[in-house]
């Protein structure tokens, strides 16, 4: 029997196609032409091919924010992916409770990016914000995060910890909760430690949780822009001026339209690698298990 297929349902799908040609291919191409161009005005355009690229890759100002931003990302998954873990294992499983901890953990993730950053300037202040007042009052430890660089990455990562490791939370807790009862009964007639339980039970059933947080968390924590812009400025000096930063500098603040391309597409290429290399060392890990 002949069966006759309907494709009538593909052209549903169509709008979706046109606005992400719209809003997302297109401007992409666009970076790209830039990207070889050496643009003077309207009409007048040079090809310089990939001088633009090497300009980029041999600038010190991007060497520096590329370092910084390795750092930064690092320690932010050093961080969050473990503690979030820990406070997803301590959170109640029912009842009232469990609610009530889920719509806690959900509250930072809820403020925009740059009231998070107008609460942490504020907060870290020494005058007038909590966090400053009882560091350099009650600890007695020279703090200012304007002037000291090392104050100023403290100020950034504790920020950054606060706002996001929710989300790596709620992640594993909805991974927990995905794990049937039956594994749990097992281990408890086999006499299983905390321990155990958690390395062979709990840890393997969150590795597809595990694996999307910390993709999500890489990405946005190298994509970091407005939190430190709004705290420190990039400052003092350049300690926290991440890539982000660097690349609105040189395409808004020196309108280097053609370098500002040229670095979009490294700055894309380093996070599409990390992510694929992250994917494949997690999903390989997980096969060897």
């Amino acid at each position: 029997m002949n069966k006759t297929w309907n494709n009538a349902a593909w052209l549903l799908v169509v709008p979706v196609f046109l606005l992400v040609a719209f809003s997302a291919i297109i401007p992409l191409m666009t970076v790209v032409n830039y990207a070889f161009l050496d643009i003077f005005g309207p009409g007048e355009t040079y090809w310089v091919g990939t001088d633009w690229f090497r300009q980029v890759l041999a600038s010190d100002d991007f060497q520096g924010a590329l370092v910084r931003q390795l750092i930064f990302s690092g320690m932010v998954l050093l961080i969050e992916i473990p503690l979030g873990i820990t406070v997803a294992l301590a959170m109640p499983a029912k009842g009232w409770t469990a609610s009530l901890a889920l719509v806690l953990m959900a509250l930072p993730l809820l403020i925009p990016w740059n009231v998070v950053g107008t609460i942490w300037q504020i907060y870290g202040r020494g005058d007038i914000g909590l966090m400053g007042w009882f560091v350099t009052r009650v600890l007695g430890l020279d703090y200012n995060y304007t002037a000291d660089p090392l104050a100023a990455w403290i100020t950034v990562l504790v920020m950054d910890v606060w706002h996001w490791t929710p989300l790596v939370v709620l992640l594993c807790y909805a991974g927990l909760r995905a794990i049937p009862d039956a594994f749990y009964q097992a281990a408890a007639i086999d006499g299983a430690s905390k321990w155990k339980v958690f390395r062979y039970i709990q840890l393997p059933k969150l590795r597809g949780v595990l694996l999307i947080a910390v993709l999500l968390r890489f990405m946005d924590s190298f994509m970091i822009y407005t939190e430190p812009f709004v705290v420190t400025g990039g400052g003092p000096g350049n300690a926290t001026t991440f890539l982000s930063q660097q690349l609105v500098k040189q395409a808004l603040g020196q309108f280097d339209l053609g370098p500002a391309a040229a670095y979009s597409l490294v700055y894309f290429l380093i996070i599409l690698l990390f992510s694929f290399v992250f994917y494949t060392a997690m999903s390989r890990i997980g096969q060897a298990e």
